[in-house]
């Protein structure tokens, strides 16, 4: 029977050069999924207790899941793990593209990177096969170039490259890891961690195959999902306008955050919007391997005479929100012209934009003047200020150093009443979704092992009135069949919050989309799911099975965590999230309240069967999910 993984994983030592092959047994696959599952396995397993996390001894991890590279939306997904030079916590960042795919046809399903190089290094990848190839060449690039020149280097020009930016190479811990330089694999340093090692890409050359258990049963689902796309509002959305269809909605709902997370609302929204994308700057639609969503974005304009290059793709609804409304600015020019910046050298968008709306409260306040910022003029709606500091972050030069390692080192580094503009959670900036409105995305911020975020667990409107019974139903199938009022919070949203957890720390396993594959409102529901799995790897592969995966991994990231001295206390909102949002719209006068938030993390904790008074795994808990090797 045709399998679809390749039973290899690849393991690096850059400090010696020696690359060594493993062979893990089928079961391995099947109770981890591959994925961040894989990943924090090695991570777990081998990282020494409070190693440095820009040091030799912290681990990178590089992981597909089962059904990546096999043709069906959604499963050409790459795990990047490591500890975060952000945190000190867990660090997770996931990325699109056809990498992974290429990765998997390469002949491995993962790679487990040790140790540091004496000098940049790529490391190429063919036909199993694995070699480290010098990278002096290459360091200092911006990441097209480096694409190119590798291309050319190998001789073929479908092969593809996975790569930090002169940002990653520079240490600063906002740095992502990008592959056909627009998929940024960002968030929680990995880019910071790939460069501290001097490797400089990955290059794969994708020539094998995978195959299905039953390539009829995924044939049909494929077909499935491409008829039933229009009729699944959000997703034809999705396709249509891009992750930036969701504006109008945000901001409805007063979601969608304006002048560093003061207000949920922003009153030109609809300069920066999805559609006005789609009608003014948009020049394609790209995907992902096999793909039938096509949700990213290629964008072709000009700001004050500097070219925005299809090159570099397009904004993002979050690279959108974090340089747009965050910052106060509606042009969507200049924001297209911010998101080229960050792919060009590597930056996460997301902290980055957060990082500069971060700065321009402060600014704002008095906390910073022209003195500290090199006479920049950090104000809210100051575009140029925008763009300059954004390239500063990039190169590391002036108050762009200060900024480069994410706001909360900066507010350490500029002290004063710096911390009181934080949006921070385990020092990571919160993404373009509102916690004060969307109660239970609030416990999950707090919760989360790698800090705020907003793919991790599934948002409030999906389980409360009004909405579509599809989404219902699909939620259903998880245990969750009390619709809630909206903007509530109780004992069923905390359930609604950690059971659409596991299945997303499942997706993050299997690697698989979020936007095609999830418990709500995408193309597939968990027991289309289930089907895919089964007929990808012949395994009797349950809704129920699925989210023991999830449950497996995220206890085994809370109990890194819980090794490197991080409990409950680090469980934490922003003191900024428990002062009652400004403006006007719907959300005007939401907060959290810090004793509300404590009484539901003891709920939270109960239903996971953790410690309620440190909020870690208990060791009958790490027994019960097969995970006892973990107390040793």
């Amino acid at each position: 029977m045709a399998r679809c993984f390749n039973g290899t994983i690849l393991h690096v030592n850059l400090t010696s050069g020696e690359l060594s092959i493993e062979h893990p047994p089928e079961e391995f696959y099947r109770f981890y999924g591959g994925g961040g599952g894989m990943g924090v396995y090695y991570i777990l397993r081998d990282i020494p207790v409070g190693c440095d996390p820009l040091g030799a001894e912290n681990i990178l991890t590089f992981f597909t899941g089962l059904p990546t590279g096999l043709p069906i939306s959604g499963q050409s997904r790459l795990t990047i793990n490591a500890k975060s030079p952000i945190s000190g916590a867990i660090g997770d960042s996931q990325s699109g593209g056809f990498f992974p795919a290429a990765l998997k046809w390469s002949g491995f399903d993962g790679v487990v990177v040790r140790g540091k190089s004496s000098h940049p290094v790529y490391l190429y990848l063919h036909e199993g096969k694995a070699e480290l190839r010098p990278a002096d060449h290459l360091w200092g690039k911006f990441t097209a170039e480096v694409d190119e020149i590798l291309k050319k280097e190998i001789g073929d020009e479908k092969v593809e490259v996975l790569q930090v930016g002169p940002a990653g190479e520079k240490l600063a811990r906002l740095a992502a890891v990008l592959n056909m330089h627009t998929r940024a694999n960002g968030r929680t340093g990995m880019g910071a961690v790939m460069g501290s090692k001097l490797l400089k890409a990955i290059v794969v050359q994708g020539k094998g195959t995978i195959g299905a258990a039953d390539p009829k049963a995924l044939a049909r689902l494929n077909r499935e999902g491409s008829r039933s796309l229009p009729d699944i509002t959000d997703v034809y959305g999705l396709s249509k306008n891009g992750t930036a269809d969701v504006i109008p909605f945000q901001n409805a709902l007063g979601t969608l955050p304006a002048y560093n997370y003061n207000e949920g609302t922003f009153e030109p929204w609809e300069q920066i919007s999805g559609e006005t994308m789609t009608s003014t700057i948009l020049k394609e639609r790209d995907t992902c391997y096999a793909c039938v969503v096509r949700c990213k974005r290629v964008v072709e304009t000009e700001y004050q005479g500097r070219k925005v290059l299809p090159t570099y793709g397009g904004p993002e609804y979050e690279t959108i929100a974090t340089f747009g409304s965050y910052c106060g600015i509606a042009e969507l020019p200049a924001i297209a012209l911010a998101n080229q910046i960050c792919n060009m050298y590597g930056l996460d968008t997301i902290g980055t934009g957060a990082t500069i709306a971060f700065a321009m409260e402060c600014f704002e306040n008095g906390v910073i003047t022209t003195e500290d910022t090199g006479g920049i003029e950090l104000r809210f709606g100051n575009v140029q200020a925008m763009l300059e500091i954004v390239e500063k972050i990039a190169r590391r030069e002036g108050f762009g150093d200060v900024l480069a390692d994410g706001s909360a080192a900066a507010a350490k580094k500029i002290g004063g009443r710096a911390s009181d503009f934080l949006i921070t959670v385990k020092n990571c900036e919160s993404p373009a979704h509102m916690p004060q409105a969307k109660k239970s995305l609030g416990l999950h911020y707090a919760v989360n092992p790698f800090g705020a975020d907003h793919q991790s667990a599934e948002h409030d409107p999906m389980y409360e009135e009004g909405g579509s019974d599809l989404y219902y139903n699909r939620l259903e199938r998880l245990g969750l069949d009390k619709v809630q009022p909206s903007y509530s919070m109780n004992e069923e949203k905390v359930r609604f919050c950690y059971l659409t957890e596991l299945f997303y720390h499942a997706l993050d396993s299997y690697n698989l989309c979020q936007f095609v594959w999830g418990p709500a409102w995408t193309l597939y529901g968990p027991d289309e799911m289930a089907e895919m799995l089964r007929a990808a790897t012949g395994w009797e592969i349950t809704v129920e099975e699925i989210m023991r995966v999830g449950e497996r991994r995220l206890n085994m990231m809370r109990a890194f965590n819980a090794r490197e001295g991080f409990d409950r206390k680090d469980d934490k909102l922003p003191r900024k999230f428990s002062l009652p949002l400004q403006g006007s719209g719907p959300s005007a006068g939401a907060f959290w309240d810090e004793k509300d938030l404590e009484h539901f993390k003891d709920v939270y904790y109960a239903l996971a069967g953790w410690d309620i008074q440190s909020g870690n795994p208990t060791p009958q808990k790490l027994a019960a999910l097969g995970l006892d090797w973990i107390r040793r």
